[in-house]
């Protein structure tokens, strides 16, 4: 890991961003906001799961609204999505959002930012400049490239709420192209002080949208840059979540849940190693505790490779090894592997 970027902190409700705080993990329902039971379970969902930001679309004023009652049902700070129209933003508020979402793309006038800057400010409500490649303003210069022009819509929409007093200010650049968004983010990050919000925008599918998501953010994470994320898939947003914590988790930012160590099986194997590891991954799904579980298929190589797991085995033929901190504690037969291994988890 690279030196951490020092930015300074904000509060989106009860959680901080920035400032050497946790690197926090952000989601955004995708049921309709205006109906809010649906909003409401949704959310509630996300919160087991550990999302502790939550983001919600805000197309028209039924939508604005519906935040009052949908804040009353959630524990976690919500972020009103705002496009085009500044008076969603000064109702959302109204309603209690505990930050706003601007693109600086769909809202130029600056008489209309004003108002919204006049009432965030009064309630200690931070603004996201949330840059996206795909609806930036005409006017970028040729020979200049679109991270750099995203970069100076950000820096110009920073300005603009500076000269109004304002500073409770996080900023997004996102892109679908991995390249464009790190070489943004880094710059920005040069430039100013202000928490970075992370994430690869669009980035599809899960078999797909997890490595791009993963190779954008990592890379920016591992550079020391980044205070929240969030991960953008076309699937449920639990999928999201899940997905930002091990982002976290392999780059020891931040321990939630177990860690499933497998090796990926060969001709040496000679157990069903990936039947064992994805039966061990179902029930993992339902651990919460920051555990390291090690699934090898190799009696002389697995405690050694895995010797960093609280608890493992080493499948051999017909039999295995079940070691903890890389010693082995006893030997089972092939039928109780399953059945064992859960018992040594349960017992951590």
């Amino acid at each position: 890991m690279k030196k951490l970027r020092v930015s300074r902190s904000i509060r989106v409700g009860n959680v901080i961003v920035g400032g050497g705080a946790p690197v926090s993990v952000q989601s955004m329902s995708k049921t309709d906001t205006r109906d809010v039971l649906s909003t409401v379970n949704q959310i509630r969902e996300l919160e087991e799961c550990g999302c502790e930001i939550i983001r919600v679309a805000v197309p028209d004023h039924e939508a604005a609204a519906a935040i009052k009652e949908i804040c009353k049902g959630i524990s976690i700070p919500l972020i009103a999505d705002i496009h085009f129209d500044y008076r969603l933003a000064l109702a959302a508020m109204a309603s209690g959002a505990d930050g706003l979402r601007l693109n600086p793309g769909n809202i130029r006038d600056k008489q209309q930012i004003k108002k919204v800057v006049a009432a965030a400010k009064a309630r200690e409500v931070p603004i996201r400049i949330g840059v996206n490649c795909g609806s930036l303003p005409p006017g970028k210069k040729p020979g200049r490239s679109i991270a750099a022009y995203m970069v100076d819509m950000a820096m110009e929409q920073v300005n603009l709420l500076e000269s109004m007093g304002f500073d409770l200010i996080k900023i997004a650049l996102k892109a679908f192209d991995v390249p464009t968004a790190i070489e943004a983010y880094r710059s920005i990050a040069r430039k100013t002080v202000y928490p970075l919000h992370l994430g690869i925008t669009e980035a599809g599918l899960p078999c797909t949208g997890i490595i791009r998501s993963a190779a954008g953010i990592g890379i920016l994470l591992y550079d020391g840059i980044g205070d929240t994320i969030r991960v953008s898939l076309s699937a449920h947003p639990r999928e999201e979540v899940f997905t930002a914590y091990e982002i976290l988790k392999s780059l020891n930012l931040r321990q939630r849940g177990p860690v499933l160590i497998s090796c990926p099986s060969c001709g040496r194997s000679e157990s069903d190693i990936v039947g064992l590891a994805t039966k061990i991954g179902n029930y993992l799904q339902s651990v919460n505790k920051p555990v390291k579980i090690a699934v090898m298929g190799c009696v002389v190589n697995g405690p050694g490779e895995a010797k960093a797991a609280d608890v493992g085995i080493a499948c051999g033929k017909g039999k295995g090894a079940i070691f903890k901190k890389g010693r082995i504690i006893r030997s089972v037969k092939e039928s109780e592997y399953l059945r064992v291994l859960i018992e040594e988890i349960d017992g951590l």
